[in-house]
């Protein structure tokens, strides 16, 4: 059974996984919806379905149980979505938390000016024109063509050189009236790229005047600086020390896109380590891409498919020391999937100068007060749900039929088990069944499922991703009690005893 459990661990995912895949299963199985579906939906909102909100649940759990509770140094709250608007103010949010936005004054449609992409067209040394592309895995490609396109309309004789993209906020002013819309291909729609604050803003109270006046969170992470005196004064927390948050956000998102990889209202899984403003940052940040990493992979996301990118410095926040983001190879491209930024102590100083009140940390070894520097790893839910499904959608064939499985980690799955009774038509098989499925709810999330041939009822449970299925047959009530426990990877099956199979259970999906 080790072998098999390795292959549960260490799902292989189809290299021609598209996104159109994973969308499909999700809506089919009941992963995610569209928001609001039966009146059109509303672009940038999902709801996650009976599958999905599983799934998103035991991510939540598995990063609390091993950000948290399995280590000393770190303790969790959970704070209220709108806070105090000076919050904002402090932070930065209300002033500077903005996206470059860009028009197309024909189609009326708008871009992330840093999404739209552009190049000019020379060949044999003359400029012919320009391309634009919005940004995507096979952007280069498209833009290519379409170069290749305007070369053969304007007929052109030369060679072509090399497209150069680049993003629209680096076009010049003069380079607008030349460069096409994506949406028409018409150059000179599209307006220059101006400041988009992603807040939104609502009302708290009677009042809609500018008094009343505050904003859905942006970010969980301001709501752990200023409760630091607030749980620096109710636990007994030590230099270094974290303090975690798992909580919704909302940023109103130029173009949502990549279905839940950017959407308007998501869910964020943050950390702030505070460690002491003397300490080795650089050493404690590494420390902070490792456990992420580590992490990713330890719930099944493929090593090989986890890169980093460190921001340049002349692109850093001018208080931050250094952000390393960990990328994930999506079917739509390379892109960021958890942030771990070195922020000095921006955050504690800001919050310290508009609420005047101290947020210090008093050192009993030199009986002194420091504010102390943080280490911030910050991921999205949904980003890492997407992720582990690319991960572990495959097609296979099994007694020749195309199979769909997701090769979810144990740990992940939505529904652990699957207990099947043989036939339904037989009493004594169908009790021994029901107990054995009444046993084993009291620890897992399982399915019941007598409805067509054992086949077909595997078959159902490999594409939500159950690792196991557990079939009471003739042979368990006329011989010696024994289950067939199926791996969902090998589909290999091995006869156990109840308590065997429990005992096997909880070592492959709890690790005791």
């Amino acid at each position: 059974m080790a072998e098999e459990n390795q292959a549960a661990v260490s799902p292989l995912a189809s290299s021609n996984v598209t996104m159109d895949m994973l969308v499909s299963l999700c809506k089919r199985r009941g992963f995610v919806f569209p928001s609001s579906e039966i009146y059109g939906g509303l672009n940038g909102f999902f709801d996650y379905g009976p599958l999905g909100s599983e799934l998103r649940r035991n991510i939540r759990n598995a990063w609390w149980e091993d950000m948290v509770h399995r280590r000393d140094d770190i303790v969790g709250i959970d704070c209220s979505i709108i806070s105090h608007p000076k919050v904002w103010e402090a932070s930065g949010h209300v002033g500077g938390f903005s996206d470059p936005m860009v028009d197309c004054k024909e189609s009326k449609q708008r871009y992330r000016a840093d999404q739209l992409f552009f190049a000019p067209v020379v060949v044999a040394g003359e400029k012919i024109g320009y391309v634009s592309v919005l940004e995507d895995a096979k952007m280069q490609t498209e833009a290519e063509e379409q170069a290749n396109s305007l070369k053969r309309k304007l007929a052109k004789q030369g060679a072509l050189e090399p497209i150069v993209l680049q993003d629209y906020t680096n076009a010049k002013p003069d380079e607008y009236a030349l460069i096409p819309s994506p949406a028409t291909g018409k150059p000179g729609s599209l307006t220059a790229p101006r400041d988009f604050n992603l807040m939104f803003e609502t009302h708290v109270g009677a009042m809609r005047d500018e008094s009343a006046v505050a904003y859905l969170r942006p970010e969980t992470a301001q709501g752990m600086f200023f409760n630091f005196k607030n749980v620096v004064d109710t636990t007994r927390v030590k230099l270094p020390f974290g303090i975690a948050q798992i909580g919704r956000s909302f940023r109103n998102e130029i173009t949502p896109r990549n279905f839940v990889f950017r959407s308007r209202e998501f869910e964020q899984m943050e950390m702030e380590y505070f460690i002491h403003p003397t300490a080795d940052w650089q050493k404690e940040h590494r420390a902070w891409i490792d456990w992420c990493k580590n992490w990713l992979v330890s719930i099944g996301l493929p090593a090989a498919r986890l890169s980093e990118y460190d921001h340049p410095k002349a692109k850093l926040a001018f208080y931050s020391r250094g952000t390393t983001d960990i990328m994930f190879e999506y079917p739509f491209g390379v892109q960021e999937l958890w942030g771990i930024a070195a922020r000095g102590d921006y955050d504690l100083q800001q919050h310290i100068k508009f609420s005047g009140k101290a947020l210090d940390y008093f050192e009993e070894a030199t009986k002194s007060k420091v504010v102390p520097h943080v280490i911030e790893p910050a991921v999205g839910v949904d980003r890492i749900f997407l992720a582990v499904l690319c991960s572990a959608y495959y097609e296979d064939v099994v007694e020749g039929e195309k199979r769909t499985v997701l090769r979810l980690h144990p740990r992940l799955a939505p529904v652990k088990c699957g207990v099947f009774p043989l036939v339904k038509n037989k009493p004594e098989l169908l009790a021994h069944a029901e107990a054995l499925y009444k046993r084993l709810r009291r620890k897992w999330n399982v399915f019941w499922d007598v409805s067509g041939a054992i086949g077909r009822r595997y078959r159902r449970m490999d594409e939500i991703g159950t690792p196991f299925c557990v079939t009471v047959d003739f042979d368990t009530i006329e011989k010696d009690g024994s289950v067939t426990l199926r791996d969902r990877d090998t589909t290999q099956q091995v006869r156990l005893s109840e308590d065997e199979l429990v005992a096997e259970l909880s070592r492959r999906i709890d690790g005791v």
